[in-house]
């Protein structure tokens, strides 16, 4: 396996490229399913997370052309097996996104349940509530949930909890539902927003997206469009954070700084100056970081995937931080690591205190996940000495060669192949 090497201590200036979002991408691949025609979309991020869905996509007869620029053709489809494997909802659980656009379109779909995941269980029991509301019937067995119906027809749909998949999910199956639908405590994520733009690219009638009540009025059909991804606000949250921690300065191309108020925020709580500049966003370090609190909310709250990147920056303030995590209930497993190379890092449930400030010294450590495995690498860009992160495939999920990135701004940073695990 991979390993990423850091010799810290270098101070990042210069300007970064914020790339396409990880997060808008993936259920977009899925909305192409609606289409009747070829889909395009531009600036989609090369991450491990794409390729998956576009094998799932092919295994469901679609051909997929391209790269950064993406083409789907659903047209194969109708004669597919309408199937989302195990092998594949294991690596990636938003493979059951394609559940809402299959049940819409061809109305059936077999997906492998998702079980939980490093970070903890994330149920899709919302997403079936959705569907079943919808009239679908639910049918589960060898570990596959089975949904199927013959024409969808609109329903008032109000989430026991925020849930972004959810939305997301039942907002596609709606869009070609017989009738008018109505989603009651609706996810207001970006990415919730870019889909509700897709599919209205697409010819859906949706109203509302960004709001906590979205209102889907179903077609008969939808066409393939050409779309570009809007750019990936955890990435520049997390490029921003590095910028802070390094006394830095660094002109985050494209940032969507709209969609990253919370995170903006802290930084300047934490003393960062962020201007929005036409370009994008620049961050500049302090030359003291300030103790922060705060807690993971649903949008516009601040967000969970950026927790463990700030959680590094709270480590180096002078002063007592206090983190909670209301989101996923064992998202702090990147505090063992952190500790390691000098944190100091108390966890009661959900609740994380930090004792500034820290003297991080390089070692070896392991990433959990996506998020944990930037936070690793955020810390070893201030660390004294080399600082060696293994199982970084974590990171190729969410963050397109970011050694490399790193580098061209002043990081010492290098990923080394075949490493041992």
């Amino acid at each position: 396996m991979d390993k990423i090497v850091i010799h810290g201590g270098a101070r990042l200036t210069g300007e970064l490229q914020v790339l396409g979002a990880k997060n808008a991408a993936l259920p977009l691949q899925c909305a192409a399913l609606l289409g009747d025609s070829p889909t395009t979309y531009r600036h989609v991020p090369r991450l491990s997370d794409v390729q998956t869905m576009n094998q799932l996509l092919v295994g469901l007869g679609c051909a997929v052309e391209g790269d950064r620029t993406l083409t789907i053709d659903p047209t194969g489809v109708q004669e597919g097996p309408k199937e989302a494997p195990y092998e594949l909802v294991k690596t990636m659980r938003a493979s059951v996104t394609v559940m809402g656009p299959l049940l819409g379109r061809h109305g059936f779909a077999r997906v492998s349940l998702p079980g939980g995941c490093a970070i903890g269980a994330r149920p899709i029991d919302q997403h079936l509530r959705g569907f079943e509301a919808l009239g679908a019937k639910i049918r589960m067995s060898h570990g596959y949930v089975e949904v199927k119906a013959r024409r969808l027809k609109g329903a008032r749909i109000n989430f026991d909890m925020v849930t972004v998949g959810g939305t997301q999910n039942v907002m596609m199956a709606a869009a070609m539902a017989k009738g008018t639908t109505v989603l009651e405590n609706a996810a207001r994520e970006p990415e919730v927003q870019e889909l509700a733009i897709v599919l209205g690219k697409m010819g859906a009638k949706i109203a509302g997206a960004g709001s906590s009540t979205i209102e889907i009025e179903g077609v008969d059909d939808l066409q393939g469009i050409d779309h570009a991804i809007l750019p990936d606000r955890i990435e520049a949250g997390t490029f921003a954070i590095a910028a802070a921690i390094t006394g830095g300065d660094l002109l985050l191309l494209d940032a969507p700084s709209s969609h990253m108020h919370a995170v903006i925020a802290k930084l300047e709580e934490a003393g960062a100056e962020c201007r929005v500049e036409p370009e994008g966003l620049r961050v500049i370090g302090p030359e003291e970081l300030a103790p922060i609190d705060l807690v993971t909310r649903p949008h516009p709250g601040f967000p969970t995937d950026m927790q463990a990147q700030m959680m590094v920056l709270a480590t180096l303030a002078r002063g007592q931080s206090v983190i909670t995590e209301t989101i996923f209930e064992n998202r702090f497993m990147h505090v063992p690591e952190l500790c390691r190379l000098g944190a100091d890092i108390h966890v009661n449930g959900n609740v994380a205190v930090i004792r500034g400030k820290a003297r991080y010294t390089g070692s070896i450590v392991m990433a959990t996940d996506l998020r944990a495995s930037a936070c690793l690498v955020l810390a070893g860009l201030v660390a004294e000495g080399k600082t060696e992160i293994r199982r970084v495939y974590h990171l190729d999920r969410g963050y397109e060669t970011i050694e490399k990135r790193l580098r061209k701004v002043g990081a010492k940073i290098r990923r080394y192949h075949g490493a041992p695990s």
